[in-house]
């Protein structure tokens, strides 16, 4: 029987599959070069056909090397390679290195009734606990009881750590009554934000995705305060993924009245000291996160210098704009608690070895001050009051210097350092879909955030780096001239420029809007100088008291 040849049919099954092959090899770059073309229009770019043509090769390898980088775990602590210094080389911080003077007073009266304590400012609350006049647990206690009586209102408290507390409590009072005194955060409850880490408690981030995550370290924030004496109370709320004052419990109200929200993402922070619940707490700012809802809740908030306190054991959001602060009662609070977890640590990168000296005794009336006049001269909210506080400043004997902020660069357009930053540190939500489980939805979100970052090209995000070296240098010149520099709190792009800068600020009250809510000025000093800002606080809370002033729902009832 006669073999049928089998060459023609190989040949012609070979034949079909090239060409099926180069088929599929067009297709497959048309795609790419129309995908290219269309990126064009979102890139703000224009390339000719040809050099489209030789993109397409390129364009196929990087999409499998993206493939790679998805692939690989990255958790949210793994910080990139580079390292974020907003500190000009040439910049020396003229400050002499000695042993801060907070003017804790001596002559403070226990009242009746102690829940009173409740608004008592720290360095007030710090006098009768080493005159052992008031106790530490009994402090932590009442604390403690507000905290349980009136969260169900505020939404504030993530996890209540009362064991632990009084624990701690009791441990503060037996070392006073031993003579040892750790200094002026002995024995003084309060509370964190809950993207700090406590090993063996839950660390949320305020989002139900990280509703079952245990801290596997402690923050040092947290350790540095433990060792000041301060007891840890509670873990309070945050706005998911630190943006705004909604989380996985609900959005965190604001005491001064309680329809509303109050602002974020430091929001159970704010809302807790403005409550009475505790007598201060530690936020964290990237874009506006101490200073607004300070404003909001009437307290005063400050954010330090970028790279002043460690953020290890803190949520990631953004590696270059990220910093850990207190928010308080009083500036003169806020000096107490920043001398406390400012430092270095051995595992952050972006922490500076630099002394922090505050001396509130200080003459504020060498300071030279100044002021964004071209914001406060324009109609906007808090104008009346900000008006008003600059004539307290005047009345102390400060004379102001007229500056103008640096609003010729393209700030907005900066922002996309912190949408890119912020994309890649929760990257995996994107990518596994997860995001679709977060509370916020919607285009003013996290989840529609990140995936709009993921097409900012990474040539635009250096880019918008290096016009940011220039906006450091028009705050060097601006430094040059004054020592402080006044400015309404949301006034222009200033609470980004100064986000972006890495320079300290302090938000304080200064009375109270048409609607009876709070109302804030804001203070920002030279790198490393919130000495500078702290005594110009001081002075100014000297004189107006608005700190005083208590939300009436939660005050003690006489």
């Amino acid at each position: 029987m006669k073999r049928k040849p089998i060459l023609a049919p190989l040949l012609l099954i070979l034949l079909i599959l090239s060409v099926g092959y180069n088929v599929y090899s067009w297709i497959k770059a048309s795609r790419i070069e129309h995908s290219i073309e269309s990126a064009e229009k979102l890139f703000n770019l224009q390339f000719t056909k040809a050099e489209r043509d030789s993109l397409k090769d390129g364009v196929a390898e990087a999409i499998e090397k993206y493939k790679l980088i998805h692939e690989f775990d990255i958790p949210n602590d793994l910080a990139p390679a580079l390292v974020f210094s907003p500190i000009p080389v040439n910049y020396n911080a003229k400050f002499k290195e000695q042993r801060s003077d907070f003017c804790i007073p001596n002559a403070i009266a226990v009242p009746d009734n102690l829940e009173d304590l409740s608004y008592y400012t720290v360095a007030e609350l710090s006098s009768l606990i080493k005159s052992k006049r008031i106790t530490s647990e009994s402090l932590t206690r009442m604390y403690i009881d507000r905290l349980k009586r009136y969260d169900p209102e505020l939404f504030c408290v993530i996890t209540l750590l009362e064991d632990r507390a009084i624990k701690q409590a009791k441990a503060m009072d037996e070392e006073i009554s031993m003579g040892k005194y750790r200094g002026p955060l002995h024995g003084i409850p309060y509370g964190v934000k809950d993207l700090l880490a406590l090993e063996g408690y839950p660390f949320t981030y305020g989002s139900p995705i990280y509703h079952d995550q245990v801290a596997e370290i402690t923050s040092p924030v947290i350790s540095n305060l433990e060792e000041a004496g301060a007891v840890l109370v509670a873990k309070l709320s945050l706005g998911e993924l630190a943006w705004g004052d909604v989380w996985f419990g609900g959005k965190t109200r604001n005491p001064w009245n309680t329809d509303m929200g109050s602002s974020g993402s430091s929001a159970g922070s704010a809302s807790a000291t403005a409550a009475g619940l505790v007598p201060f707490a530690i936020g964290s700012e990237t874009w506006g996160s101490i200073v607004s809802p300070s404003t909001v809740n009437g307290v005063t908030g400050l954010r330090p210098t970028f790279g002043r306190v460690s953020r290890t054991g803190a949520m990631a959001l953004s590696w270059t704009m990220d910093k850990i602060g207190p928010i308080c009662r009083t500036a003169q609070d806020c000096a107490i608690v920043i001398d406390a977890i400012a430092g270095t640590d051995g595992d952050d990168p972006t922490l500076v070895d630099k002394p922090i000296s505050i001396d509130l005794k200080a003459d504020v009336l060498r300071l030279r001050v100044g002021y964004a006049k071209d914001y406060f001269d324009k109609e906007y909210g808090f104008k009346t009051n900000d008006s008003i506080a600059l004539e307290v400043l005047k009345d102390i004997g400060i004379e102001l210097i007229p500056v103008t902020l640096p609003e010729h660069l393209p700030m907005e357009a900066l922002s996309i350092i912190l949408d890119v930053e912020a994309a890649a540190a929760f990257s995996h939500l994107t990518l596994s879909n997860m995001d679709d489980l977060m509370v916020r939805q919607g285009k003013m979100a996290w989840p529609n955030f990140f995936r709009k970052a993921r097409f900012i090209p990474a040539v635009e995000y250096l880019q918008a780096n290096r016009i940011r070296t220039v906006l450091i240098e028009e705050f060097v010149k601006l430094f040059d001239e004054v020592d402080v520099i006044v400015t309404p709190s949301f006034g222009g792009n200033q609470l980004l420029m100064t986000n972006l800068t890495g320079h300290p600020a302090l938000a304080m009250p200064t009375g109270f809007s048409s609607s009876k809510l709070p109302t804030s000025i804001t203070l920002i000093g030279n790198w490393y100088r919130e000495d500078q800002i702290l005594l110009l606080g001081k002075a100014y809370q000297d004189k107006t008291q608005w700190y005083r002033e208590t939300p009436e729902k939660f005050t003690p009832k006489q």
